[in-house]
């Protein structure tokens, strides 16, 4: 049954997040296929660094659950949806994996011996007509 909670959960928040993700309006100078710079304060910049975050915590075996600390680069290039390419920092919060907590409310590790952070590359690609989001790169270190 936590398996059918988190592939709910899941659903719910790809649709929030899809539904919240920036499309640019028809008349827009944005060319498809060229990458372009994204303010890292973008709402959906956030939303897809978060997707990034989850499918590290997915392949992680810590303890504790990671969510970023800072997003310091983010591009999109749009093909046939959105696809952005974000530099990404992670650190480790005090909520374990097994909580499954809810990651706004996770703070970061204030212990020194547990703190971690890593630089992320993260490639997440939003089609948002289809309620998609695909992360294809995951690399962090």
């Amino acid at each position: 049954s936590s398996y059918h909670f988190t592939h709910l959960m899941c659903c719910v928040l790809m649709f929030y997040v899809v539904s919240a993700t920036y499309v640019p309006p028809p008349h827009s100078t944005t060319k498809p296929g060229f990458p372009v710079p994204m303010d890292t304060d973008n709402p959906g910049v956030r939303k897809a660094a978060r997707f990034g975050v989850y499918r590290y915590n997915n392949g992680s075996n810590d303890l504790f659950l990671f969510k970023e600390s800072q997003i310091n680069k983010a591009m999109v290039q749009i093909v046939r949806g959105l696809k952005y390419m974000l530099h990404v920092e992670i650190a480790r919060t005090v909520c374990e994996k097994r909580e499954h907590s809810n990651l706004d409310s996770c703070h970061f590790q204030k212990k020194k011996s547990l703190q971690q952070t890593l630089k992320c590359y993260f490639e997440v690609w939003i089609t948002p007509w289809l309620h998609e989001v695909h992360v294809s790169i995951a690399l962090c270190h």
